[in-house]
């Protein structure tokens, strides 16, 4: 998508979800995915990530958290919001 490779991306909804590996906690990397978050919602393209690690050991708690948002932005699609990280998503349902 434009000058970006996206893990997955649903153009139906116009969302991208990013399994993260480590060198994204980094600072450079951290650095990198704000530029390419910012890039793509210009597109109108939201992004969540999610670590590795929470994708290896607990893909339901993923999987809520992607039709969560599948699920907002068909009530309100909002394509220039800033982005959740898919921990923070499953924080949120784990303390509802």
């Amino acid at each position: 998508m434009g000058n970006y490779v996206l893990d997955f991306y649903s153009s139906e909804y116009k969302l991208a979800i990013e399994a993260d590996g480590g060198q994204h906690y980094e600072d450079i990397g951290k650095k990198k995915d704000e530029i390419r978050t910012r890039e793509l919602s210009k597109l109108g393209i939201e992004i969540i990530r999610f670590s590795d690690i929470d994708i290896l050991n607990n893909i339901e708690g993923v999987c809520e958290a992607i039709v969560t948002v599948i699920e907002n932005r068909k009530i309100s699609p909002s394509p220039l919001s800033s982005p959740q990280r898919g921990e923070e998503i499953i924080l949120a349902r784990k303390q509802l």
